[in-house]
């Protein structure tokens, strides 16, 4: 009997479906519907049992995910260490574009003005949106419990990973019974996607972050100027997004739609992405003694809200998804959270509000990180 299998029939509950052979899963699946005190039970058994499987390779990903130069840059697969999950991650050209949408085109919103031109620097971008699998392992402490199971001594990289801060349980199922395996993780606040990132870095030892609102949507575009990475026309988005008229009502499955042309999944629709700007209501006026492009521009945020998410979701009208398309996150999006004071990890009321990670060539120095964080005491003091 394998340990997947194991952990399945000690759990002992039918709420728990074991078609998969994913430990991390199965373990997320159990935090879901078992009771804190059911899980020293669990981890005696398996250890007395002793069907412990050997621990995973801690790193799977490719030599292409040391690259040190744009042309080096090619798509690997990583593995979170110490799990089975993993994700993909693809190469984004370096580059300059116009940002925001041009004032002839159809459904745009005035904060999509003026347009500007903006350099890029080249990183890797998720091939999707983080999933619960993948969110779950930092939010339960998942690789924790599997250390804990497999008997497994936490490597240098654990032990800075275990140091960087875990949400408090959530009040309820934050998948709202929409589907997990395989879904994009929603619901959760900025400063959650921040730390999550900050967590994946220090776990798989490459440095993880939220994109700029420059990156995304220079990404989303993928070289194009048309409205939509796929052209001009609203009636094709069936093909490449879940959004108010395809979706059943719900977020669906990562990465079934077509991708755009630089092979990003789901960069229009299924669940709005967090970025890492303030929002503004108009981008900010060009400095006229700056020549070229903007490099990299972020608005650096200062206020909890509103701060920027993008491509709209499954519940939104195709103009909701264009590329340009920007939206402000709102107070609103806590208003069934029964906390008090409500909690700095979750929007209860976002079951639409995703993301996905980047990772920069340039890795940045201290100064520009220190830009990227979030005071997290600001933060408490904001609710």
């Amino acid at each position: 009997m394998n340990l997947p299998t194991t952990l399945c029939r000690l759990a002992g509950s039918r709420q728990v479906h074991c078609r998969s052979r994913n430990v991390s899963t199965i373990l997320s699946r159990l935090m879901r519907v078992q009771s804190p005190s059911a899980w020293s039970f669990l981890i005696a058994a398996v250890v007395t049992l002793n069907v412990l499987t050997a621990a995973n390779a801690a790193d799977k990903e490719t030599a292409a995910a040391d690259a040190k130069t744009e042309k080096e840059m090619k798509p690997y697969k990583q593995t979170i260490t110490g799990t089975d999950v993993t994700f993909e991650m693809l190469p984004i050209p370096g580059g300059t574009y116009t940002m925001g949408s041009p004032e002839d085109e159809a459904d745009r919103y005035k904060d999509e003005s003026p347009q500007r031109e903006v350099k890029i620097e080249p990183f890797w971008m998720g091939k999707c949106e983080v999933t619960w699998d993948e969110y779950d392992i930092w939010s339960f402490s998942l690789d924790q419990k599997i250390r804990k199971i497999r008997g497994v001594d936490p490597t240098e990289r654990d032990k800075k990973a275990d140091a960087v801060t875990r949400p408090t349980p959530p009040y309820t199922d934050m998948t709202f019974s929409m589907g997990h395996d395989g879904f994009p993780a929603i619901c959760m606040t900025q400063l959650a996607a921040k730390t999550y990132c900050k967590w994946l870095s220090e776990k798989t030892g490459h440095y993880y972050r939220l994109p700029t609102e420059a990156e995304w949507e220079y990404a989303c575009r993928a070289g194009t100027t048309t409205a939509f990475s796929f052209g001009d026309d609203p009636e094709k988005i069936g093909d490449y997004a879940w959004y108010g008229d395809n979706s059943d009502d719900q977020y669906q499955k990562v990465g079934k739609k077509k991708p755009n042309p630089w092979g990003l999944h789901d960069m229009h629709g299924n669940v709005n992405e967090w970025v890492l700007d303030q929002y503004q209501e108009t981008y900010p006026a060009p400095d006229k003694s700056v020549q070229g492009p903007l490099l990299g521009p972020l608005v650096v945020a200062t206020e909890l809200y509103p701060r920027v998410v993008r491509g709209g979701s499954w519940e939104d009208d195709p103009a909701d998804a264009r590329s340009a398309t920007r939206r402000g996150s709102e107070e609103d999006w806590k208003y069934q959270d029964p906390q008090i004071p409500q909690s700095v990890w979750y929007h209860t009321d976002a079951l639409f509000v995703g993301f996905r990670v980047v990772r920069p060539l340039r890795v940045p120095n201290d100064k520009e990180r220190a830009e990227l964080k979030l005071d997290a005491k600001k933060v408490v003091n904001q609710r």
